[in-house]
């Protein structure tokens, strides 16, 4: 299991409290690390460059390092050989090799943990020689670029909560423009893209991922309706299908509310018969408007119905966002907005 640790601005630390209880491992003031899960501050030690290290003042304790040479490399190295339980990684200018180098020297004797400025590097950093760092340090008090870290190091604790919604009515309207969005991942059943007329409830459409006797299965695409509808550009914000190109990321979803990214192969737009679907949860109307087609299916508690099968009471998987509105796809929860 990969790393997140946390190292905000003094005066930002509030900001992100939430976020370091429910997905960080340590978050790191000064000179201390402190372990959210239980409670247990640890000093960080910063030696000096060329500084004699030994077992007595390294063994099972947090060593930052910059590396910024071939000296510095083997003082990281033997800081691991003498049991430094971590070791924090800065690189003064190349960033991949001194990674690659320390991985192949000393994983599996210390945790290693690089330092990161943002979402990408961790990327990169636990990418780095297949095996990766152990876990990033990401120095932020921005919220959203700890939330595309976590998304990148923790992607299993990602989770939207999903509700079962009934069915009211289904109409078929006239013919528009609908939105095929292929990937470039593969999907499952019970995985598609949430999809819906209204940003505070959208639909799980699933991925063409069943054989039928006309068309052959495919699992990196999702008919996700028409190009008005609304759908997450991030865990944050939402956008409009249309808005989609080839290379610009997409969340999955599960029917559990699992989440991962996959990156848009190409957009289809072309015209085809639509239908309106309409479904009942808490009490609350939520719309979409899909395509008019055998093979677009809503994802069900168990399985998934076709649109052209759905009956009043049928239920469905859906996502019912916080209260409130949306400003260029970003949630603001005090704004009234009537969605109809």
């Amino acid at each position: 299991m990969k790393e997140l640790w946390i190292e905000p601005s003094e005066n930002k630390k509030e900001s992100l409290s939430s976020l370091v209880n429910q997905y960080c491992d340590v978050i790191v003031e000064g000179d201390k690390a402190s372990f959210v899960a239980n409670k247990i501050t640890v000093n960080v030690i910063s030696p000096k460059k060329g500084a004699k290290l030994e077992k007595t003042n390294v063994q099972k304790k947090i060593l930052r390092i910059c590396i910024s040479d071939k000296e510095t490399e083997d003082q990281i190295v033997d800081a691991a050989g003498l049991g430094a339980s971590y070791l924090i990684i800065s690189c003064a200018n190349w960033r991949v090799i001194p990674l690659e180098n320390l991985i192949a020297r000393i994983k599996g004797k210390s945790k290693l943990i690089a330092e990161v400025t943002n979402a990408e590097e961790a990327k990169v950093a636990l990418e780095t020689l297949e095996l990766g760092t152990d876990g990033v340090l990401l120095k932020t008090s921005d919220p959203d670029e700890v939330l595309k870290a976590v998304a990148i190091v923790k992607p299993e604790a990602l989770h939207l909560e999903m509700a079962t919604a009934k069915i009211v009515s289904t109409k078929p309207i006239r013919t528009g423009a609908r939105v095929c969005v292929d990937t470039c991942d593969m999907m499952k059943q019970g995985e598609g893209m949430l999809v819906g007329s209204q940003s505070a409830g959208l639909f799980l459409v699933e991925a063409e991922v069943h054989e039928n006797p006309y068309v052959a299965s495919r699992p990196f695409r999702v008919n996700a309706g028409s190009l008005s509808m609304y759908t997450l550009g991030s865990l944050q914000t939402t956008r409009y299908l249309q808005e989609f190109k080839a290379g610009d990321e997409v969340i999955i979803v599960s029917r559990e509310g699992k989440t991962r990214k996959a990156n848009v192969g190409r957009i289809k737009i072309e015209i085809r018969p639509l239908i309106l679907v309409e479904a009942e949860v808490d009490g609350k109307l939520i719309k979409t408007i899909l395509q008019n087609a055998e093979t677009i299916r809503l994802v069900t508690p168990k399985a998934s119905k076709s649109v052209t099968e759905l009956k009043p009471n049928d239920e469905v998987m859906v996502h019912i966002a916080a209260k409130g509105g949306r400003h260029f796809g970003v949630s603001v929860p005090e704004e009234t907005v009537i969605e109809k």
